[in-house]
């Protein structure tokens, strides 16, 4: 069983910054990439910004110089620093890890965690 743990979001004015944690633990093999998601209501899930276990980013347009991505790989935690958000980035942001065991690849969300920002 893999678990994670989210923690760090709110409410929080635009403008404003918000620093998302997420911690894996449990039977966790050969990482192959953490990353940060988000569903608005009535709203399919989309990408906020991933990392590979070589250090590699990718980010959503919209999030790009406003967001960043970064990991504590001895910690197996990954962190999400959100700069001058905006309205538009209310939602329910999900963690998510990537694994590999035995060839099979592995897929895993945290329970999520609210933000809401203000005008």
């Amino acid at each position: 069983q893999v678990q994670l743990v989210e923690s760090g979001g709110g409410l929080v004015q635009a403008g404003g910054s918000l620093r998302l944690s997420c911690a894996a633990s449990g039977s966790i093999f050969s990482i192959n990439a953490m990353g940060w998601y988000r569903q608005a209501p009535g709203m399919q899930r989309e990408l906020v910004a991933r990392i590979t276990s070589g250090g590699s980013t990718d980010y959503a347009d919209s999030m790009k110089g406003r967001f960043t991505i970064s990991t504590d790989n001895a910690k197996n935690t990954v962190y999400l620093q959100m700069n001058n958000l905006k309205p538009e980035d209310t939602a329910v942001y999900y963690c998510n890890l990537v694994h590999t065991h035995r060839s099979v690849q592995y897929s895993h969300w945290g329970q999520g965690t609210q933000v809401t920002v203000s005008s």
